[in-house]
This record gives structure tokens, C-alpha cells and sequence, in this order.
């Protein structure tokens, strides 16, 4: 489908997945737009900043918000996470929630649904159990029964993000019901957050699986030089913030083999989703106070303010 469309036609909007964290919502993202734009871990609040992808379904061009999961914040670079959320949730057209069958309605997902009312006004709202192949269909049944039960949810989808099932139903059900109007972006545009942040967040990623427990939330990771070469390639110079010296030992490992082996993987990602050569540069530097720095939030695409107590 081109955009020679007739214009009344064509649809286009702007789609807010929601949920807790580790709820799935950056694995749907991937699997609508088909290309790894959000970082996806097996640790939690690992996406931070408002990343879109955008996809084609038929006439319809559907642009993704993905929010940072929704949790009780306690930091400020937690509360500012959480605000991402909800303004992501707040600007969209159409608003998903996502909530994982096995867990079914933890205090988060309780939180969730008392805050929509509130947060939500005039979207639909609709809900898309995941990991379904998790529990059996009674219990999926009376979950859903349950859920629908609290909100008036426009439509109701099970889903497996990870394996694929039931997204197609979802994804057609989005482009039928977002408004007329023309594409918000060109066609070949797969995400609308700067290169530099996509690459900050792909060696983001591969710190967090590679480091344990509360290290990954105490980094962040920032794209300082992007240098296209003559020969077709590129360099990247990134720095790796973190708030303590023990914190920095850890990320360089034994003669410096942590930070080498994060940064041969993200190197080779960040090839592959580029599709040339990339000459990848990492710097550790100690910045205790990084967590209260307004710089480092619009790095991440967050507003400082919104994490203010």
C-alpha cells in the first residue's frame, strides 16, 4: 500500500501500550513493527523513554508509544518514568493495557485500574491478556470476566506477544479503529527516536543482562559522538554513567572483560540493525549525582519535572 491512497482513506494514530512492568509490552511492540526499536529484557523497568514504532496495516499507519512499565515509584527517576507513562497514555488515541493471565490482577495492575479513569478521558481503551499459553483457559476465562468486570474495557484480546498468537486480531482491530486522516510519518520510517537513543539503549540492554540486581537501574547510557565515515560506516562514542567508583570496578570486570564482551554484543546488534560496519567506543565515568541531573532525563527522553516529588 503507497500513499497514493485517496486521502479519506487512509487512517493514522498514535497507540499507548500500558501495563506493569515485564508485562510484555516492548515484545508486542517488536512483534507489530517487526524490527527490535525497545529494549527488551527479563529485568524489569528497563524501558525509559517514550520510543514509537511505526507500522503499516493495510491503509492504516499505526504509531506505537511505549511506555515505561507503570510500578509505585520511589526514586526520582522512577516517578519521571511513571509520568512518561501516563502522558504516553494520555496523548494517544488508542490506550492497550496489557496484563500477563499467569499473574492475573497483582496490586500494580489494581493501581493501574483505578488510575485510568482518571488518566484516560476520551480514548478507547482496550485490554490484551499475554502470555496465555501460560494458564489454562478456565482461569483465562474468569480473569477476563474479572478485568472487564472493573473497567469498561472496548474490546478484549489473549494474546502471546512472544509467540505471536492472537497479535494479527489485535493489529487489525488497531487500524480499523484508529480516525481517518493522513500518515504522520513516511513510509520507511521504522521509529521515530533519534539514532543515537536506539544505540544508547541497545548497550543498555546488553548491560543489564550482563550485570545482576540493582547495578542496571544505578546506569545510564548516553550516545556522545556519531561520526558516519567515508567508507559507509560509523562511529559510535558512548558513555556508560554510573553513581558509584564500586559501581564502575563492576562494569569494567577482571582486565576489563565485562565491558568488552557488553561491548562486541551491542556492536554486533547495532550492525545488524543498521546494516553496515560500526566502529563501537565505551567510556565508564563515575557521576554520583546522575540520578537528580535534568541532562541525563532529556537524554532518555524523560522531563526532569516530572520525576519533582
Amino acid at each position: 500500500m503507497t500513499q497514493e491512497t485517496p486521502y479519506m482513506t487512509t487512517k493514522a494514530g498514535f497507540i499507548a501500550l500500558i501495563g506493569e512492568p515485564n508485562a510484555g509490552k516492548s515484545t508486542l511492540l517488536n512483534r507489530m513493527v517487526g524490527a527490535k526499536v525497545s529494549i527488551v529484557t527479563h529485568k524489569v523497568q528497563t524501558t525509559r523513554a517514550r520510543i514509537r514504532g511505526v507500522t503499516i496495516e493495510g491503509s492504516a499507519q499505526l504509531v506505537f508509544v511505549d511506555t515505561p512499565g507503570l510500578f509505585r515509584p520511589r526514586r526520582r527517576l522512577d516517578r519521571a518514568m511513571v509520568a512518561a507513562a501516563w502522558g504516553g497514555a494520555a496523548d494517544a488515541d488508542i490506550v492497550v493495557l496489557l496484563v500477563e493471565a499467569h499473574r492475573g490482577i497483582t496490586d500494580g495492575v489494581e493501581r493501574i485500574l483505578e488510575e485510568l479513569p482518571k488518566s484516560v478521558k476520551s480514548q478507547s481503551v482496550a485490554l490484551a491478556i499475554n502470555k496465555i499459553d501460560r494458564v489454562k483457559s478456565d482461569a483465562l476465562l474468569s480473569l477476563t470476566k474479572d478485568l472487564n468486570d472493573r473497567f469498561g474495557f472496548i474490546e478484549t484480546f489473549m494474546i502471546s506477544a512472544e509467540k505471536g498468537h492472537g497479535v494479527q486480531d489485535l493489529r487489525s482491530w488497531l487500524a480499523k479503529s484508529l480516525p481517518e486522516g493522513p500518515w504522520l510519518y513516511p513510509e520507511d520510517q521504522l521509529a521515530d527516536l533519534p539514532m543515537r537513543m536506539i544505540a544508547a539503549e541497545m548497550t543498555r540492554e546488553k548491560l543489564t543482562l550482563r550485570l545482576h540486581q540493582e547495578l542496571p537501574y544505578q546506569l545510564t547510557v548516553e550516545t556522545e559522538g556519531w561520526e558516519e565515515r567515508k567508507d559507509g560506516s560509523v562511529k559510535v562514542d558512548q558513555i556508560v554513567y554510573v553513581a558509584r567508583d564500586g559501581h564502575k570496578g563492576i562494569l569494567l570486570g577482571k582486565k576489563g572483560e565485562t565491558i568488552k564482551g557488553v561491548s562486541q554484543a551491542s556492536r554486533a546488534e547495532l550492525e545488524e540493525f543498521l546494516g553496515r560496519r560500526v566502529h563501537l567506543f565505551l567510556q565508564v565515568k563515575v557521576r554520583p549525582n546522575w540520578l537528580d541531573e535534568a541532562e541525563r532525563y532529556s537524554e532518555m527522553g524523560l522531563d526532569f519535572k516530572d520525576g519533582g516529588a
